[in-house]
């Protein structure tokens, strides 16, 4: 009511105008963010949080307004940092294990040149089947370091023995080779061959992280066992030879 008992309106007291505004307001850490939402129809993730930080990055914003992506890509983001952090922890451990069952510091480095050649196989398969890299993937690259290691220790394991028992440095590595061809062959033909059923998606809903996970196991296997057999006694031999020239050979005689 007016001084003079007459009725007033809104529109006599302020000037009423319409506007946009947000239904609801959220803060995070004290300031007003907005959140854009979408479901991604393909695998690869990835590459549409690639596509993503470029559109943003790309686009002008106001003054003080600030974008990032979030949600499961940044969830991905982290857990590949872990898995990454895991991985290299599991090479030291095992590089220190080697170290210490075969008393050297380089042998050791000529078996851990099987976790490359399984890393080849194992990214390789993923872009022949069009299958992104993901946290199964990750999962399955850290699986390999210590499946990968196997192959090449039994076999150097048996070449040092057959020095140990008096045979020559190429010697040792023809009969090392020769004795462990078919055990290793045959072992990673049963590891390929029990997981290429999940390499197929034949082990129903739980196929879109256990696919990833065989095929970068299986890649990485093949690959990882064809060069272990021809690359890894040549370094050994190319090593100790070396060691040998300069009067380092180890006297491998009486240890086993």
């Amino acid at each position: 009511m007016g001084p003079t008992g007459i009725p007033l309106t809104l529109g006599d007291v302020a000037t009423v105008t319409r506007q946009d505004a947000p239904a609801s307001l959220t803060r995070q850490d004290g300031a007003r963010t907005a959140v854009i939402s979408a479901v991604p129809t393909g695998e690869d993730l990835g590459a549409l949080t690639t596509a993503l930080t470029k559109v943003l990055a790309d686009t002008p914003l106001p003054a003080g307004a600030t974008a990032k992506v979030g949600g499961v890509s940044a969830d991905q983001a982290e857990a590949f940092g872990q898995l990454g952090l895991a991985l290299l922890v599991a090479i030291a451990i095992t590089y220190a294990i080697l170290v210490a069952t075969f008393g050297s510091l380089l042998q050791p480095l000529v078996l851990m040149v099987s976790i490359p050649f399984a890393a080849t196989g194992a990214i390789g398969l993923l872009l022949i089947t069009g299958k992104p890299l993901g946290v199964a993937s990750m999962i399955g690259l850290l699986m390999l370091v210590g499946i990968v290691v196997t192959n090449a220790i039994v076999l150097i394991d048996l070449v040092n023995q057959y020095r140990g028992r008096g045979l020559g440095i190429e010697e040792a590595v023809l009969e090392g080779g020769r004795h462990r061809l078919r055990p290793i062959v045959m072992t990673a033909l049963a590891t390929i061959l029990a997981l290429t059923p999940m390499a197929m998606s034949l082990t129903g809903g739980g196929a879109f992280i256990s696919q990833p996970l065989a095929l970068v196991v299986i890649g990485g296997l093949f690959s990882s066992t064809v060069l272990t057999l021809l690359i890894v006694p040549a370094l050994y031999l190319l090593l100790e030879r070396a060691r040998h020239k300069r009067g380092f050979g180890a006297d491998l005689r009486g240890t086993y």
